[in-house]
């Protein structure tokens, strides 16, 4: 992790101008310009065709792509990838947030607050298990961005202070908190959260980790298929026992 070359990456992509453009954008476009900036400062490496496909990054350390979201569209990329180079699977999670409010006929900020909501590595199971069987392929890295953030809105909702049903614009990283490297199946060891019992179930998983049920029993499948917990038996109404296997 290089805190200093993230924050030249926001530097070299982040203007005025494209605070003010990026208002009625969806997704994440700063975040994954800022993110191939950071790890490939030659912007000759972007964008690179591979076989049927173009990679985010092709350079000395392999392929490189930033995915925020749906990564089972990144499955077939991945399987083509694979057969030749190391892949490198970058995502972001907004650990600490700001959101900007914009008045829309002005331009300008209205408001500046700090997001209560605050993103944790847990986010990113899902997305894991919809690449799990590539998992313990040893070609493959994942890396955890935990970054500061702006979220842009326009004041242009219905509600009375122009909140709700507000258009969301862009995501504005202005640092790079934490790096988490997941280069073998042991290192998804940080998904084992303190606290939990020998045994256990998928509540007392989800409970340890704090996240919603349905994100943890994802969790528990991926890291049962990855060998770090294995299932030991059935409880009460059917309920699956686990324990680690580390």
């Amino acid at each position: 992790m290089d805190k200093e070359r993230f924050k030249e990456a926001c530097d070299a992509v982040i203007s005025h101008e494209r605070t003010r453009s990026g208002i009625g954008t969806l997704g994440e476009k700063s975040t994954h310009a800022v993110l191939k900036r950071y790890y490939e400062p030659d912007v000759n490496c972007h964008e690179v065709p591979v076989g049927s496909f173009v990679a985010d990054i092709v350079g000395e350390n392999g392929i490189i792509e930033i995915q925020t979201r749906q990564f089972n569209k990144l499955l077939k990329k991945l399987e083509q990838f694979l057969e030749f180079s190391r892949v490198t699977v970058v995502y972001p999670v907004s650990a600490k947030k700001s959101i900007i409010w914009i008045d829309p006929e002005t331009g300008e900020v209205a408001e500046r607050r700090a997001s209560s909501k605050k993103g944790k590595v847990y986010d990113i199971l899902p997305e894991l298990y919809r690449i799990k069987y590539t998992l313990d392929n040893p070609r493959l890295s994942v890396r955890i961005c935990m970054l500061e953030v702006e979220e842009l809105r326009l004041l242009d909702g219905y509600s009375k202070d122009r909140k709700k049903g507000a258009t969301k614009g862009d995501r504005i990283p202005t640092a790079l908190l934490d790096e988490i490297v997941l280069d073998s199946p042991y290192d998804h060891r940080i998904f084992l959260p303190e606290g939990l019992k020998a045994d256990f179930t998928s509540a007392d998983y989800a409970k340890a980790a704090r996240i919603p049920l349905k994100n943890a029993q994802v969790g528990l499948n991926l890291l049962t298929y990855l060998g770090l917990v294995v299932r030991t038996g059935e409880g009460p109404r059917k309920t699956i026992i686990y324990n680690t296997n580390i």
